[in-house]
């Protein structure tokens, strides 16, 4: 039988990680994925708020757990292998919360990952655990790259989909194909040959027996079989199945910042349940409610922000935009690595605009939001480890 003391701090730490789940689900991960779409004027505001939601939650479900474990044992290292008490998650998701939730109510988009991310290793700090320096340098280089890599490959696929001598439906359903190759490999809990995570291509592989050289063939097909899907859609209706794909895009994003970000709200709670037999299945699903919530009250404000006051996008540069941040998101995901997804999306707008001219992307908001994210992850390190020590003194 566990404490009561110890079931109470519990429940207050449960409290803070939904507090948290909404406060990204109506900052990062709830209106990031389909701002570009709503810039485009292919889906309202509050449709987008909607289905973001839905996404999100499913994502939260099955792609979850890579990043709820790093948060919850990997940032910080303990002598004895545990993890934050209950009183040192409370302190980290708290704090974590109030500065996200600020920058929502502000209009300012706060990178959640770094402000989680500075939290829990402050607390941990705080508590006598040691920096997990390999761990550290892997986040680091996400962080450092996703700048360059999202705005980078944004901008190329931009120019290619402006490029007059290559059609349209050949250069969109090419990118749909690799979109579909992309997913034929992403993980998914479920599919693994123990009931764990596992991709749809190696999945059907193992049905035929193919083996490695199975998995490169069913990949190869499921990306042919979208990209003439699309390349017929774009045939038929133009404009219309651009702007069906860009949905479809942002469907992604929103599916990977679900599978992303809930482990930012759950993960610091894990080392918690392991006194409790609480099914991991179970504890995504309550963060994937929460995440569910606050894109549903909370989402559309920044969804505005982001759409409106970076950039006024087209389907073609929203595209551009959103297949690199499903890329970096996926590859986030499989190395269970925390990312900002502000980041990715603020970044890969900034790409697909240069490629028409620059855009309408306003220097002072990149300024400032900027300084925001670098002076958040400082802000929560400090604080994690100052509330935590303050309140032991006590």
């Amino acid at each position: 039988m566990v404490a009561g003391s110890t079931l109470g701090t519990l429940v207050i730490a449960a409290a803070a990680s939904l507090f948290m789940a909404w406060a990204i689900g109506a900052g990062s991960s709830g209106s990031t994925p389909f701002a570009p779409a709503v810039g485009a004027n292919a889906i309202s505001v509050m449709r987008a708020g909607f289905f973001v939601g839905i996404l999100g939650l499913l994502g939260a479900v099955l792609q979850g757990a890579n990043v709820t474990e790093t948060v919850g044992s990997g940032l910080v290292l303990f002598p004895d292998g545990g993890g934050l008490s209950a009183i040192a998650a409370t302190i980290a998701l708290l704090t974590a919360a109030v500065l996200v939730a600020t920058g929502v109510f502000t209009g300012y988009p706060i990178a959640t990952a770094f402000t989680v991310t500075g939290a829990v290793v402050g607390v941990g700090l705080a508590m006598g655990g040691q920096p997990a320096w390999p761990k550290y340098q892997q986040i680091v280089a996400l962080w450092v790259g996703t700048p360059f890599v999202g705005s980078g490959v944004a901008y190329a696929t931009a120019r290619l989909l402006r490029t007059e001598n290559v059609r349209e439906r050949l250069s969109i359903g090419g990118l749909a194909g690799l979109v579909g190759v992309l997913l034929a490999n992403v993980e998914f809990t479920g599919l693994g040959p123990d009931g764990g995570p596992g991709a749809l291509s190696v999945a059907l592989a193992r049905t035929f027996e193919g083996g490695t050289g199975g998995r490169a063939l069913v990949s190869l097909v499921l990306g042919l079989l979208v990209a003439t899907l699309v390349w017929y859609d774009i045939r038929e209706h133009g404009e219309r199945a651009q702007r069906r794909f860009l949905l479809v895009m942002g469907g992604l994003v929103a599916f990977s910042a679900g599978g992303s970000q809930v482990g930012l709200a759950i993960g610091p709670l894990l080392p918690l349940l392991d006194t409790f037999t609480v099914p991991i299945v179970a504890v995504l699903l309550g963060g994937g409610i929460g995440l569910l919530a606050g894109s549903w009250t909370g989402a559309p404000r920044m969804i505005k922000a982001l759409s409106q006051d970076y950039s006024s996008l087209g389907p073609r540069r929203s595209i551009a935009a959103l297949i690199p941040s499903f890329m970096i998101a996926q590859t986030a995901v499989f190395f269970g690595l925390p990312v900002s997804f502000n980041e990715i999306i603020v970044f890969s707008i900034i790409g697909s605009g240069a490629a028409a001219g620059g855009g309408s992307v306003s220097g002072e908001k990149m300024g400032k939001t900027v300084l925001a994210w670098v002076a958040s992850l400082g802000l929560a390190l400090g604080l994690g480890y100052g509330v935590f020590s303050a309140v032991a003194i006590l």
